[in-house]
């Protein structure tokens, strides 16, 4: 079917040389490109993200079979399931928790990984089982271990590698820890965002192998994809290479407890006020600029958000996540300076003006710039070199999960009071 008989959607080969040509997909992976197809691994009731609409549709098989097809072949992230698998009905969900991700960041990411035939690969994530798929066309299907957490979703996927040939070992459970019975491993790979790598990973890496994986702060939900090489003593480290978002690691969801659990009704008579000089647009930017990158690695255990404007009024809300500080600065369309209000054990707001300071001071770093490294010890990120510390230490990941965070974040309206 034609471009145009799909409502003006790619087909699967515009989409092959479009990733081609924007250099997402080297040309050894090609040939799996065009023996796996993606439509293989999708569910007949998917929600994709509508570019034209910038939003999250419904789309199902039997009814637009057309629709359907030309979404499974866009450069498009389509969810899969919402609401760690309680949603029912067509419409979208309340959280995305499960989906295809969209073919270039796939295909980036497996160029990353530098894989070669025959090379044992562990990935944390499995999804659809696409990106295992592919894999074991690459590698063999007897070298690929995969582990999705969800045994609904891991029982799907399964199914879905068996039926296009491609058998890859399946593992129903927590990839926090591995799979350290099919170790050592010359890959991992994560299709989930982190805020810590867990040493479990490096230690069953080869050493001279990669871990690539989504990571980030709390600060923002965006993560950005690392690449380390795992050493003969024992540590991981390597180059951030560029922003994307991934849904997070289950143990490692943002443990929020929403904005009422922080700011009273009166936020000017509870909170401490002062004026910033910072203009709005140090905060309102690109979700994938480097900014805020660069905050979120200044400033640990904080999570912000950027409210919608109203009346020329834009809020910008900061939360502790180890204690009940919180903080907003208020701007106002035409104002030279902003009123900001901060409270509880930590000055959050001069926390995030020193660290965007930082951030011009050393030429607005973008992401290309960091690095992190992952020892038995710590685990902390830097700039331009590792003994330039970005972060303050922090101890590794515990080899088995312990996370306290809520299955499902809750948060705060983008016209919360201020």
């Amino acid at each position: 079917m034609s471009a145009a008989g799909r409502n003006g959607r790619p087909t699967r080969e515009e989409l092959g040389r479009s990733l081609l040509e924007m250099q997402a997909m080297t040309p050894d992976w090609l040939g799996a490109f065009e023996d796996v197809p993606r439509a293989a691994f999708l569910p007949e009731v998917m929600w994709p993200f509508d570019v034209a609409t910038g939003r999250t549709v419904t789309v199902d098989k039997q009814q637009d079979p057309d629709s359907w097809q030309g979404y499974a072949d866009s450069d498009v992230p389509i969810v899969t399931q919402w609401d760690d698998g309680t949603h029912e009905g067509p419409w979208p969900g309340r959280v995305s928790t499960s989906s295809a991700s969209m073919p270039n960041v796939v295909f980036s990411m497996l160029r990353d990984l530098d894989v070669r035939p025959g090379q044992k690969v562990l990935e944390i994530g499995t999804g659809t089982g696409y990106n295992a798929a592919l894999l074991a066309h690459r590698v063999g299907a007897r070298n690929v271990t995969t582990m999705e957490v969800d045994a609904a979703v891991a029982t799907t996927a399964r199914t879905a590698l068996e039926r296009t040939g491609l058998p890859a070992h399946v593992v129903a459970g927590d990839g926090y820890a591995g799979h350290p019975d099919g170790a050592p491993y010359d890959r991992i790979v994560a299709t989930c965002g982190l805020r810590q790598i867990p040493y479990a990973w490096v230690e069953q890496t080869r050493p001279g192998g990669l871990i690539v994986t989504p990571w980030g702060t709390h600060y923002t939900h965006r993560d950005a994809v690392a690449r380390l090489t795992v050493g003969e003593d024992g540590t991981a480290s390597g180059r951030i290479i560029r922003p994307v978002q991934f849904m997070k690691l289950r143990t490692q969801r943002l443990p929020f407890a929403g904005h009422a659990s922080y700011v009273p009704e009166n936020v000017t008579g509870n909170g401490e006020e002062s004026v910033t000089r910072l203009d709005e647009s140090a905060f309102a930017v690109d979700t994938l600029a480097p900014a805020p990158f660069a905050i979120g690695l200044r400033v640990p255990d904080c999570w912000h958000t950027v409210a919608d404007k109203r009346d020329g009024m834009r809020p910008v809300w900061f939360y502790g996540l180890s204690d009940a500080s919180w903080a907003v600065a208020i701007f106002r369309d035409g104002r030279p300076e902003s009123k900001v209000y901060q409270s509880g054990p930590r000055r959050l707001w001069d926390e995030v003006e020193a660290a965007y300071g930082w951030w011009q001071e050393h030429g607005r770093p973008d992401y290309e710039r960091f690095g992190l490294t992952v020892t038995p010890e710590e685990q902390f990120a830097w700039l331009d070199t590792e003994t330039n510390r970005v972060t303050a230490s922090r101890g590794p990941a515990p080899s088995a999960p312990g996370s306290s965070a809520a299955s499902t974040p809750s948060y705060p309206a983008s016209n919360a009071p201020g």
